[in-house]
């Protein structure tokens, strides 16, 4: 199990890096090099750098007001 674990941190890892790497290009360099290069088709508009993470907090927020929620339920199921 040791090495399905260890494959599972270096996919996570490599993902978690590519994403970054992508992010931080597109909203550091990206802005500097002319609008009309070849580099641009690869990514999103500018605008959707911010729409993106706040729709991505909001609903890994949601999701975890619905857990405690449902954990809260459940204890209190388990009182009665």
């Amino acid at each position: 199990m040791e090495l399905a674990d260890r494959a599972v941190g270096l996919l996570l890892s490599v993902l978690s890096l590519s994403i970054f790497t992508y992010y931080t290009f597109w909203l550091i360099i990206l802005p500097f090099v002319d609008s009309d290069n070849f580099v641009h088709k690869y990514f999103l508009p500018q605008e959707y750098a911010i729409f993106i993470p706040v729709f991505a907090g909001v609903g890994l927020i949601s999701l975890l007001c619905l857990f405690i929620g449902y954990v809260m339920l459940k204890s209190k199921k388990k009182k009665a």
